[in-house]
C-alpha cells in the first residue's frame, strides 16, 4: 500500500536529486523509497541489489570515528570548566 510523505528539503538538494533521478531513468520517489528501505531493512544487503545509495549521500558523511566507549559528559565538563576559568 501507497501512501503520501511530504518532506521540505533545500531546494538546490531537490534540483540536484531530480537530475540524478532522471539520468538514470528512475523517479525521485522511487530512489527515495530505495533509500529509505536500504535504512531500515536488515537484509537488504543480501535481497535488495535495487537500491543504491548516491554519491551525493554518501558525501554527506562526516567519516568520523567516534570510540563506542567515549565519556561525552566528561568531555563536555572539561569544555566547560576551561571555557569559564
Amino acid at each position: 500500500m501507497d501512501a503520501k510523505l511530504t518532506l521540505k528539503l533545500d531546494k538546490y538538494v531537490i534540483d540536484k536529486a531530480k537530475e540524478y533521478a532522471s539520468s538514470h531513468q528512475r523517479s525521485l520517489s522511487r530512489l527515495i523509497e530505495s533509500y529509505l528501505k536500504s535504512l531500515v531493512d536488515d537484509s537488504s544487503d543480501e535481497s535488495n541489489n535495487d537500491a543504491e545509495i548516491t554519491p551525493f549521500v554518501k558525501s554527506m558523511s562526516t567519516g568520523v570515528n567516534v570510540p563506542s566507549d567515549l565519556d561525552f559528559k566528561t568531555l563536555y565538563r572539561n569544555h566547560l570548566i576551561e571555557k569559564y576559568k
